[in-house]
């Protein structure tokens, strides 16, 4: 946890799974839990590194680059030669919530299977983004799923818990911890979008992240500050709210909603 330093509730997600002993009594094999790789911009309450660059867009890395690169090489030469699979918790950025979702890599069969077990509310089939920790796990042939949930800043108690039991489930699928398996509902989705703001103004929103939408349907409102005028924020497509920006002032083209759809 803690690849980007303002992203809080994976590093609460990880000191509650350790104080609670989730990890004490394995059965097989062993877990190495990071609470906090980016430590300059979790004491700095920054998603970056001082020099401004962004640990998740710096991998592999180099001992011979910059801050961040260093840092994605230590991770890349020190851990994922010791994994057989892993899982990256992040929340949304930028004032954005995320709703408890798995992100998945696309046509990754490994990565699906543990995206299952985790069983978060939501799961999204994702492609790879160039220089990201889990592109350079798929080029180690290492399945890498990455939980999102909550925003930035802000510790979330129904974020944190899901993850936990989500997190024991994915032990319990792997033989790693004793415990029974029991059918937990999720939705898969294969594609998501973004609804962006037509206009700037003051943004209020009258629908978050885990609703089920249809096309045509309100899910807010940007004013202008004299008050003069509105307007409304529609969904663009039937489907579910996977985050909600809660920036209360907003330009035009700025994320809005993301929306998922063609799901099962």
């Amino acid at each position: 946890a803690g690849l980007h330093g303002d992203e809080i509730n994976g590093v609460e997600i990880l000191r509650q799974s350790m104080s609670m002993g989730l990890f004490d009594q394995l059965l097989r094999g062993n877990v190495i839990v990071i609470p906090i790789l980016n430590i300059y911009g979790f004491v700095n309450f920054s998603r970056v590194v001082p020099d401004g660059k962004d640990v998740n867009r710096s991998f592999p890395g180099s001992m011979a680059g910059s801050l961040a690169s260093r840092m994605a090489c230590i991770l890349t030469r020190r851990v994922l030669p010791l994994i057989d699979f892993g899982v990256d918790f992040h929340t949304g950025g930028d004032n954005r919530f995320n709703f408890p979702q798995i992100r998945y890599t696309k046509k990754d069969e490994k990565s699906l299977t543990l995206a299952q077990a985790f069983a978060a509310p939501y799961l999204i089939q994702k492609p790879l983004l160039s220089k990201s920790l889990r592109k350079t796990a798929k080029d180690h042939d290492i399945p890498l799923i990455v939980f999102e949930g909550g925003e930035a800043l802000r510790l979330d108690g129904f974020v944190i818990e899901t993850a936990i039991k989500g997190l024991k489930r994915l032990l319990i699928q792997q033989k790693m911890i004793d415990g029974e398996q029991f059918p937990v509902p999720f939705i898969n989705f294969k594609k998501s979008s973004w609804i962006r703001a037509k206009q700037a103004g003051i943004f209020i929103w009258s629908k978050k992240s885990g609703h089920k939408i249809a096309k045509g349907e309100s899910l807010g409102s940007i004013y202008d500050p004299s008050g003069n005028t509105r307007v409304a924020v529609l969904a663009n497509r039937d489907g579910y709210i996977l985050g909600h920006n809660n920036t209360p002032v907003v330009h035009q083209g700025d994320a809005l909603f993301n929306i998922g759809y063609e799901y099962d």
